[in-house]
């Protein structure tokens, strides 16, 4: 096939178990990046890692519970446009290196970016997903991601703009 409109629009989509499997690793690297890293954090920010990591894995556990489902199994192998800010998404299963003794900042500014790039991320799913079961699994979570942006913002905002780190 020349590589035109054709070849670019096949390129955009990608199918439901590729996406499903793309934010379970996504969901996975952000369980075990937290949880490595709460022994690390000062006790300000330390319950709130530790919070993150428990999310991260209710999520697995939701991806998980799918993945086994007649319903869903059904689903899978259906094309969907990839959503614009896929590489975003991607990107942040390459995690930083914030060292032995992390800064409350910069581990508030990380989770920040990675609740907003989740948030973008699944409402994009959302809108370019069937109706049903993962339609719905998206739309929850980026709900869940924005409520977990929206309280982080609060945090950052005392801890850091009053002179807490």
């Amino acid at each position: 096939m020349p590589e035109g409109r054709g070849h670019t629009r096949l390129k955009s989509l990608t199918n439901l178990r590729d996406v499903l499997s793309v934010a379970t690793e996504f969901e996975r690297t952000a369980r075990d990046f937290y949880r490595d890293l709460a022994p690390k954090v000062t006790k300000n920010i330390r319950y709130l890692v530790e919070e993150l990591a428990a999310e991260e894995q209710q999520h697995l556990d939701l991806f998980s519970g799918l993945a086994e489902r007649a319903d869903v199994e059904a689903v899978l192998q259906t094309e969907i446009e990839r959503p614009i800010d896929d590489q975003k998404f991607f990107d942040f299963a390459h995690l930083p290196d914030l060292g032995e003794r992390p800064d409350d900042q910069a581990v508030l500014q990380y989770a920040l970016a990675r609740e907003h790039a989740a948030m973008v991320q699944y409402e994009a799913l959302a809108e370019a997903t069937p109706p049903g079961t993962l339609r719905d699994t998206f739309r929850f979570l980026a709900n869940e991601e924005t409520k977990h942006k929206n309280e982080l913002e609060v945090i950052y905002d005392r801890i850091v703009h009053s002179g807490g780190v």
